[in-house]
C-alpha cells in the first residue's frame, strides 16, 4: 500500500515536459491539438521531448477527433514513424460505429508496436459495453493500462464504476489485470477514495495548467498534485498524513475557486 502512485501529465511540447518533470510527474502523455482532445504529435516533437527529459512518455496514436480508427494503414505508418523518433510507449483506442472495440484496427496498430507498452485511452468510457471491451482486448501484447474516468462525463459521474473496477482488479478476472489510470475531470478530493480502493495511477491535463490549455504546464501545480497523491498513499497505508492531505486538498480547491480541475 505504500508504493508510490503514478502521476501522469499531458504534455504538448518540451516546455511542458520539463515543467511536468520538475513538478514530480512520473510519466508524460504526449499529444497535440487539445481542441480535438489530443492527437498524435509530430515526430520532431517526440524526438525533442525524448532528448529533453528522461521520464517515460506515452505517445498518442490518434489522427482525428473521435474514436474511429480511420485508415488503419495510416495509423500503422504513424506508429512506425513515432518509434523511429524514439517513442517506446503509446496511447490508443478505437471504437466502431456501434460503440464496440474496433479489434481489427487495434490489433493492426499493436502489431506495429512490437510489444511496446500501451494504454487504451478514454474510448472505453464511450464503449457500449466496457466489460466486453476489456475481455476482447485481454492478452494483447503490451496492453498494461486503461485510462478512464468511469463515465463519459468524467470522474464525478464515473466514481462508482472506477471503485468497482478497482475491486475487480484485485482478483484474477480476465480483462482487469491492467493498471487503472484515472483521468478526465479528476479532482484532488477524488484521490483519497480512489487510493483506498486500490487505484495507483492518476492522469491530469488541465489541472496542471492554471492558465488553461493556452498556457504551459505549471511545475507548481504538478508539485501540488504530487504532494496530495503521495500524502494520500501514506494515509491509505495507515500512515499519519491525513491532516496534511486534507490541508493540501483544501488549499487546491480554494485556489481553483470552486472550479473542477480536470485532466485529459
Amino acid at each position: 500500500m505504500s508504493k508510490r502512485a503514478v502521476l501522469e501529465v499531458i504534455a504538448l511540447d518540451v516546455e511542458d515536459a520539463v515543467a511536468a518533470r520538475a513538478g514530480g510527474a512520473d510519466r508524460l502523455e504526449l499529444v497535440t491539438d487539445m481542441a480535438a482532445d489530443g492527437l498524435t504529435p509530430s515526430a520532431a516533437t517526440v524526438a525533442a521531448v525524448r532528448a529533453a527529459v528522461g521520464i517515460p512518455l506515452r505517445v498518442m496514436l490518434r489522427l482525428a477527433d473521435g474514436f474511429a480508427a480511420g485508415d488503419p494503414g495510416r495509423l500503422v505508418g504513424t506508429a512506425r514513424e513515432m518509434r523511429d523518433a524514439g517513442a517506446e510507449e503509446f496511447v490508443l483506442g478505437f471504437l466502431d460505429g456501434d460503440g464496440r472495440v474496433d479489434l481489427d484496427a487495434v490489433e493492426r496498430v499493436v502489431g506495429a508496436l512490437d510489444g511496446c507498452p500501451w494504454t487504451f485511452h478514454r474510448a472505453i468510457d464511450r464503449a457500449a459495453d466496457r466489460a466486453a471491451l476489456r475481455k476482447q482486448l485481454d492478452g494483447l501484447p503490451g496492453l498494461d493500462t486503461y485510462l478512464t474516468a468511469g463515465a463519459p462525463g468524467g470522474v464525478a459521474d464515473g466514481l462508482p464504476t472506477l471503485l468497482a473496477e478497482a475491486r475487480r482488479g484485485r482478483g484474477d478476472e480476465p480483462g482487469y489485470q491492467q493498471q487503472l489510470l484515472v483521468g478526465g475531470g479528476l479532482r484532488l478530493e477524488h484521490v483519497p477514495a480512489l487510493l483506498t480502493a486500490g487505484v495507483r495511477a492518476f492522469h491530469i491535463g488541465g489541472a496542471a495548467r492554471p492558465g488553461g490549455w493556452a498556457g504551459p504546464v505549471s511545475a507548481e501545480a504538478v508539485a501540488q498534485w504530487r504532494r496530495v497523491v503521495d500524502g494520500a498513499v501514506e494515509e491509505a497505508a495507515g500512515g499519519s498524513a491525513g491532516e496534511a492531505v486534507e490541508e493540501a486538498v483544501g488549499e487546491a480547491v480554494g485556489e481553483a475557486a470552486g472550479e473542477a480541475v480536470g485532466g485529459g
